[in-house]
């Protein structure tokens, strides 16, 4: 069974001529969806994604009507496997249910997998070179060093409560919790 998904990004637009066109290709069934290709959120392509079985075919008008993210493409293209059903775009050559197609979207694939491992690569590389240069990551502390060693030392003596001296501090009680928690571990493993 052929089945036509039609988009369109904003309410104010139609359907009309991506639905004319799955007509054309002999689609059964369309399903209209009228919301941003960005989303993820879309009843309509989930309920398309969810009616599918085995031997069926997706249609699109455009590609980028199915979504315009290649990562959400790729993922998709998986759920349309997982279902063993095929993609067809009317305008794009990409036609899943051939070997060309299919060996056209492995290699968009491999691409998108190239992509996403020289991004890993590049953003390990950075934080290795921020590290090297005494930069770490990450939320700056609440506490300065000083108040660090302030707060332990008057909860320890008996001074202040935690309570009191999160208070005093500005800040919350399980920020003192966990600095008292650190320095005990910290103090442990000293002495070993």
């Amino acid at each position: 069974m052929l089945i036509g998904y039609a988009r369109v990004s904003t309410h104010d637009q139609e359907t009309a001529a991506q639905a004319a066109a799955l007509k054309a290709a002999a689609c059964e069934r369309i399903f209209h969806e009228k919301a941003s290709g960005g989303r993820w959120d879309r009843p309509e392509l989930h309920k398309l994604l969810d009616h599918l079985r085995s031997g069926d075919v997706l249609v699109v008008w455009k590609l980028d009507r199915l979504s315009r993210s290649l990562r959400d493409v790729l993922a998709l293209m998986e759920q349309v496997q997982d279902a063993k059903a095929g993609f067809r775009s009317l305008t794009e050559a990409v036609d899943t249910t051939t070997p060309a197609g299919r060996m056209m979207m492995q290699m968009v694939g491999a691409f998108a997998e190239f992509e996403r491992a020289m991004l890993r690569e590049r953003t390990k590389a950075g934080l290795e070179s921020a590290r090297n240069e005494g930069r770490i990551g990450g939320r700056r502390p609440k506490l300065r060093p000083q108040q660090q060693q302030e707060i332990v030392r008057m909860v320890t003596t008996g001074k202040k409560t935690a309570a009191d001296a999160a208070r005093l501090f500005n800040v919350r009680p399980a920020t003192i919790s966990r600095l008292l928690a650190q320095t005990r571990t910290g103090s442990a493993t000293t002495k070993s």
